[in-house]
């Protein structure tokens, strides 16, 4: 990220709205000591509560600890990740890929679906498992391994598809999610085809990537204020994701949500994209075939963690239920 400070100032800034930190503050939209700082002040544990008083109160906000304007919104942080005035890499945050486009060809996939039940079948049998160490951070590999062995077909530059860390993240945060909703896990053991709609909403509530750093090119007029030409723009995607102005009941998972959405990935023609959503279908369908009474273990469950980058840190479970 950079760390310069821009120098312009917010206009507009009265406050889109009220909550407990409304008063100690000048305004959303200004540069200020008081106001709840994104590395300061949001806990590692549950950063949305701090989001929550972002979005209402402070929906534009110059934070100095990393030198950038924090958007909180849906509808602002979704423009500034579309709207041409916000340059910006590959989203989500990666640097810019020599080829965005590109087909998975059957050997990717093949070998993304071979490797999801080799790993499965690998833990069926465990007493107890940890899926974050065991099946998450090695499913990603396979089609990094065709793709260095020169498989054709598959056309993106090494950094885009390369991001084994942030598809490590997200598989392991949808799993955590469908495994945390029984019934919903059992609705998609019957109907499969609803596994790209619960991986959707996964991104929705817990993205693995909570912060997305843009520079506006020109003045830009959002919720609370106008950000200035030059100026660094943090988007906070775990806040945007969970706006009550965009969805409904935005903290609870729901695979037959009404008004899905999600903010964490680019365009669905990028490889690396497809790569995800397919580790994802494979994976769970791996796991659920190989392991039929596959259940979270008993006993204490880690939450979460991360201000920046999200995901659990383990996931155990009971293989034979």
């Amino acid at each position: 990220m950079n760390n310069a400070v821009p120098r312009g100032t917010a206009r507009n800034p009265a406050p889109a709205g009220g909550g407990p930190v409304g008063a100690a503050t000048a305004g959303a939209g200004r540069r200020s000591d008081h106001v709840p700082l994104l590395l300061i002040h949001a806990s590692e544990q549950d950063p949305y509560h701090h989001y929550r008083l972002l979005r209402e109160a402070h929906p534009l906000v110059h934070d100095h600890s990393i030198g950038a304007w924090l958007l909180s919104r849906h509808a602002d942080v979704a423009a500034a990740l579309t709207d041409p005035r916000f340059t910006h890499g590959h989203r989500p945050g990666d640097p810019p890929c020599e080829a965005h486009r590109g087909s998975l060809t059957q050997a990717v996939r093949d070998v993304v679906e071979r490797t999801a039940y080799v790993l499965a079948r690998r833990i069926a049998r465990r007493q107890q498992a940890d899926l974050v160490e065991e099946f998450c951070r090695w499913l990603p590999t396979g089609a990094v391994g065709v793709r260095n062995r020169g498989a054709r077909g598959l056309v993106v530059a090494g950094t885009c598809v390369a991001q084994l860390s942030l598809r490590e993240r997200a598989l392991a945060s949808f799993l955590a999610n469908v495994l945390d909703h029984p019934d919903q896990l059992a609705a998609l053991r019957e109907h499969p085809e609803l596994i790209g709609r619960a991986w959707a909403e996964s991104l929705r509530r817990d993205p693995p990537v909570l912060v997305v750093l843009r520079r506006a090119s020109v003045e830009v007029a959002v919720s609370g204020g106008t950000i200035p030409a030059g100026a660094d723009v943090a988007c906070l995607i775990g806040a945007a994701g969970r706006d009550p102005e965009r969805f409904r009941d935005p903290d609870r998972f729901d695979v037959l949500r009404e008004d899905p959405g999600q903010l964490t990935f680019g365009p669905g023609e990028c490889p690396a994209v497809q790569l995800a959503a397919l580790e994802a279908q494979y994976g769970l369908r791996a796991l659920l075939d190989a392991m039929p009474g596959l259940r979270r273990a008993d006993g204490l469950r880690p939450a979460a963690t991360g201000l920046l980058t999200r995901a659990p840190g383990t996931l155990l479970v009971r293989p034979c239920g």
